[in-house]
């Protein structure tokens, strides 16, 4: 195994694993192992991406002892159960986002991880992204200032389907673990500290989810972000973050390659590019094993569990519970 490889092993064949596979064969030249419990989709996905072994359980592949990561790629709801025996089966967990449905359910998770020395991580591209690295670091170096806010718009049209997972309570559907948790997350990114106050409401469908919501936060530093989510109206992926001496304004965050900042007292405005939005899952798997292979794992930790936190208390203040919580 080279230096900077690891094995991976995916659970699920949906799109989003797809796009997985493609990414550990362009950054590791293989992927390792995949669950598929339907044998005709695990045939088809062994033969799309090269799979080196297609497992019929997840218990299959648990007791593998050569898997050292797995990635999950199921639903919300099957999150949890998934990662919780990965990592007590000594397994490095990178999960698709959002992590887990509620702060609980990660925080059992983190002890386990803790215990065992493994490592957490979910699938928030951003949090991955060069470009995101290089503006952190512009504002963590005081150059524009200190941030007094941040606004982020989120909008996707979802055609109504009442068996669509996204419209599904069941399957903890609805607009904020879907798009609001990459919302958050930016927010966080930029926050000095994690929300300390959070006001929001929302409308919702039929099925019990939520279809769009207002969501402001404020943490200790008084740093405020507000955020408009819905799954069904079209709005701009944006992000700005405003601090006293500029902006930084953000399109198409999720996988973003490109921003601009707009100097206060001149206007000058001066572009910022790094790196490629289609090799968003190539980013995630170098930053993951590099978490593992050289003990950076706490890395964005703390983000992903004070994203977690905070989308809790968003729908604890909704009286949003989800059948299975």
């Amino acid at each position: 195994m080279a230096e900077n490889k690891l094995n991976w092993g995916i659970v699920g064949t949906g799109w989003i694993a797809h796009e997985m596979a493609a990414a550990l064969n362009a950054v590791n030249g293989e992927v390792y192992a995949a669950v598929a419990i339907d044998a005709k989709a695990g045939e088809d996905f062994q033969r799309e991406f090269g799979v080196g072994r297609i497992y019929a359980s997840n218990e299959e592949l648990m007791a593998d002892p050569n898997v050292d990561i797995v990635y999950v790629a199921t639903p919300h709801t099957f999150h949890y159960e998934i990662m919780k025996m990965a990592l007590l089966a000594g397994k490095h967990v990178f999960s698709e986002k959002s992590v887990t449905v509620n702060d609980r359910q990660l925080e059992e998770c983190v002890a386990i991880a803790k215990e065992k020395g493994l490592v957490i991580c979910d699938g928030v591209t951003l949090l991955h992204m060069p470009l995101f690295k290089e503006l952190g670091r512009i504002v963590k170096s005081g150059e524009l200032g200190p941030v007094r806010m941040i606004q982020l718009n989120f909008g996707s049209f979802k055609e109504f389907d009442v068996n669509n997972r996204f419209f599904s309570k069941q399957l903890a559907g609805g607009a904020l673990l879907d798009i609001g948790v990459y919302a958050t997350s930016f927010a966080r990114f930029f926050m000095q500290s994690a929300p300390n106050v959070v006001l929001t409401t929302a409308n919702f469908l039929e099925t019990g989810v939520d279809e769009t919501s207002g969501i402001i936060l404020k943490n200790r530093e008084g740093e405020m972000a507000v955020m408009s989510l819905t799954l069904r109206a079209k709005q701009p992926k944006r992000g700005i973050v405003a601090c006293e001496k500029g902006y930084i304004e953000v399109m198409e965050y999720p996988r973003a390659a490109k921003a601009t900042i707009t100097m206060t007292e001149t206007g000058e405005v001066r572009t910022i590019e790094a790196g490629e939005s289609d090799r968003a899952l190539q980013y995630e798997v170098m930053d993951m094993q590099d978490y593992v292979l050289n003990g950076t794992g706490d890395a964005n930790l703390q983000i992903i569990r004070d994203v977690m936190a905070t989308l809790t208390a968003v729908r604890s203040q909704w009286g949003m519970v989800y059948p299975f919580e």
